[in-house]
């Protein structure tokens, strides 16, 4: 059971959590061949690399730490939206569900770019 100190705070934490053990099980799900474990390794990289550099943004200790991390973890976002684009074209039997991850990964890349709007607006 997580400790809630914000729950605002540790609802992105859980649900980008959520979205890398989402990227992993998808990710097992597919066929490797040369042109799809290069897609495969990024995806996983970047999927996963979205939360862990969440939670690096809420350890920072200083307002542009915290913006640099939370613009991280919406790069790396985008960066899963674009390989998940490529898997579902190598892959058009798993377009479906690919077509699911992309769409929370992008609602993911929307708060991150609310949250450095905002805290850049004060």
């Amino acid at each position: 059971m997580t400790y809630i100190k914000n729950s605002k705070q540790f609802d992105l934490e859980e649900r980008t959590a959520v979205f890398a053990e989402k990227v992993i099980d998808f990710a097992k799900k597919l066929p490797e061949t040369s042109v799809t474990k290069i897609l495969i390794v990024q995806f996983v990289k970047s999927g996963t690399s979205v939360g862990a550099n969440y939670c690096e943004a809420n350890e920072c200790n200083s307002k542009k730490d915290f913006v640099n991390k939370i613009t991280i973890a919406k790069k790396e976002a985008k960066e899963t939206r674009y390989w998940l684009r490529l898997i579902a074209h190598a892959l058009p039997g798993h377009k479906d569900e690919a077509r699911i991850l992309y769409k929370e990964v992008q609602e993911l890349n929307l708060i991150f770019a609310a949250i450095v709007r905002n805290s850049n607006n004060k």
